[in-house]
C-alpha cells in the first residue's frame, strides 16, 4: 500500500454540514477540530484493520476506535453473530441465556472475578465501582492519580488534562484542577489526588489520609497520558498500600482488559485487585462495561433495603452479551496473545530504528499490543509530570497529521495511544514504518 490520502475534498464539505447539527459536528470532542485539524477524517467503512474515508481514501487503522476493536473491523465471526441475533431480537430487557453465556466465559478469564456485573460503558463501570467501595467500606473518600482517567463521572474529572508544570503543586500535595465546568467544588472534597508511579509521594498521602479513603483506584498501565508502564513492583505496592489502609484496591482494566493477556493486566503482573473494571477490547467494537470482584464486595447488588443500586435498561444487552461470548472465545484462540506482541513489538522496532536513522530526539514507549510516540529529550516518561514537562504534544500532531497524509490512521492526540488488534498484519507494520520515514521529514 503506498497511496497519498490528501484529498479530503467530501470529508471537508461532511464536518462543515455536520456542524450545522451538532456541536463541533461531532459526539465527542477527540473527533473533531480540536484534534484533527483543519477538521476530522470522516471514515464510511472499515474491514480488518483498514478504514475507507468518504472520498475512497484507504488507511491501515492504528486506533481502532480506541482500543475497542480487539479484532479490527467487521471480523466474520462477529458479523455472523451480530446478524443472527439481530434477526432474532436484539434486545429484550429481560433474562437470556447470552448473558450467562458472557459471563461464563468472563469469569473463566478474569483471575480475580468471581462474579461480574455487565454496564454499557466503561464511564458506568467505574461509577458502579466506587459506589461498591464506598458502602463496603463505609468510607466515601477515594484516590485517583494525576493523568489517569476513569470515565466521565464528576469525581473522577480531575487533573485529567495535561497542563505546565508550575499549575501542578507539590508531589505531596497537588492542585486539584477540574476537568470540567458544571461540576460543584464539593464534589471534589472527598477525593484525594497523587502523582502515579511515585510509591514515596504516595506513602505520604497516606500517611494523612489513608484511614478516609474507601478505594485507590488504578489503570494498570497509564492510558490517558500514551501508555507509560508502572515502575517494576509499583502496582503490588499499591495494592498493599490499600489494604494496609484499609481500603480497596480497585484496578480499572477498561482499556488494557483482555487486550495484554486473556486475564488483562492483572494476569500479566500478577495482581489481586478487589474489584476490576473492563470495557472496550470486551466488546469487539460494540457498547459494553463490567465490574467484577468477589460476591462478598458485588452482592451489595442484591436487592434489599441497604442495596448498592445499579439499574439499567441496556445492561446485559442481547446482542452485546453474544458479540462478548464469541469475541472471548476467538481471543482464546492459541496464539492469539502471542500474536499481538509480535505484531506491536515488530512496530515498536521499527519506529524506534526510523527515529534513531533520521536522529529525531524521540521515544517509542509501551510494549505489545497498545504503545504511543513521545517526541522528547527523556530516555523514559514515568508519568503525568514527565508527560507535561518534556513532551511536545505539538510536534506529534505534525507527525500524524503527516501520517494520515500517508493511509496511516491515528488520533493526532499523544494524550493516546496506538493499538494492535488480531486483524494487523507484518504488511501493516511495513506501511507503517514506510510512512513514518517520509514523515519525519516534515518535522525540521
Amino acid at each position: 500500500m503506498d497511496t497519498k490520502t490528501t484529498t479530503r475534498a467530501r470529508s471537508r464539505e461532511y464536518f462543515a454540514r455536520a456542524q450545522q447539527s451538532m456541536v463541533e459536528g461531532v459526539n465527542s470532542p477527540s473527533r473533531g477540530a480540536a484534534v484533527y485539524s483543519p477538521g476530522p477524517v470522516v471514515l464510511e467503512r472499515g474491514r480488518g484493520s483498514h478504514v475507507w474515508d468518504i472520498d475512497g481514501n484507504e488507511y491501515v487503522d492504528f486506533m481502532m476506535s480506541f482500543g475497542a476493536l480487539i479484532h479490527g473491523h467487521a471480523h466474520p465471526k462477529i458479523v455472523d453473530v451480530v446478524s443472527q441475533t439481530i434477526a432474532e431480537g436484539s434486545h429484550f430487557a429481560a433474562a437470556t441465556p447470552a448473558e450467562a453465556e458472557a459471563a461464563e466465559r468472563f469469569l473463566r478469564m478474569v483471575p480475580s472475578a468471581e462474579v461480574v456485573r455487565f454496564a454499557n460503558t466503561g464511564s458506568e463501570a467505574t461509577m458502579l465501582a466506587l459506589r461498591l467501595a464506598r458502602a463496603h467500606t463505609g468510607r466515601t473518600k477515594f484516590l485517583k492519580f494525576e493523568g489517569h482517567y476513569h470515565g466521565w463521572y464528576d469525581p473522577y474529572c480531575l487533573n485529567g488534562h495535561s497542563h505546565p508544570i508550575g499549575q501542578l503543586g507539590p508531589p505531596e500535595n497537588p492542585t486539584k484542577i477540574p476537568d470540567s465546568e458544571g461540576i460543584p467544588p464539593s464534589v471534589f472534597d472527598d477525593v484525594i489526588v497523587a502523582p502515579w508511579n511515585d510509591a514515596s509521594a504516595l506513602e505520604k498521602i497516606l500517611r494523612e489520609h489513608g484511614r478516609e479513603l474507601a478505594a485507590i483506584i488504578t489503570e494498570p498501565i497509564m492510558a490517558n497520558m500514551g501508555c507509560i508502564p508502572p515502575r517494576e513492583g509499583y502496582l503490588q505496592t499499591l495494592c498493599d498500600l490499600a489494604h494496609q489502609y484499609g481500603a480497596l484496591f480497585l484496578l480499572d482494566e477498561v482499556v488494557t482488559g483482555f487486550r495484554y493477556a486473556p486475564g488483562g493486566c492483572q494476569q500479566l503482573f500478577d495482581l489481586k485487585p478487589d474489584l476490576s473494571t473492563f470495557g472496550k477490547a470486551l466488546g469487539a467494537g460494540f457498547p459494553i462495561g463490567a465490574v467484577a470482584g468477589p460476591r462478598s464486595i458485588l452482592d451489595r447488588m442484591r436487592w434489599s433495603e441497604h442495596m448498592v443500586l445499579h439499574y439499567g435498561t441496556f445492561n446485559g444487552h442481547r446482542l452485546t452479551m453474544n458479540v462478548v461470548a464469541a469475541n472471548l472465545d476467538l481471543l482464546n484462540s492459541d496464539g492469539t496473545y502471542r500474536n499481538l506482541f509480535a505484531i506491536g513489538d515488530a512496530a515498536i522496532a521499527g519506529l524506534r530504528d526510523v527515529f534513531r536513522r533520521k536522529n529525531i530526539p524521540a521515544i517509542v514507549q509501551g510494549f505489545g499490543p497498545m504503545f504511543q510516540i513521545y517526541f522528547t529529550d527523556r530516555d523514559v516518561i514515568h508519568g503525568y509530570r514527565d508527560y507535561c514537562q518534556y513532551v511536545d504534544t505539538k510536534k506529534y500532531s505534525r507527525f500524524v497529521h503527516a501520517l494520515l497524509d500517508r493511509g496511516i490512521y491515528m488520533t493526532p492526540s499523544n494524550g493516546l495511544h496506538w493499538i494492535i488488534s488480531t486483524a494487523h498484519t507484518g504488511q501493516d507494520v511495513e506501511a507503517l514504518i514506510k510512512a513514518a520515514d517520509q514523515a519525519c521529514a516534515e518535522l525540521s
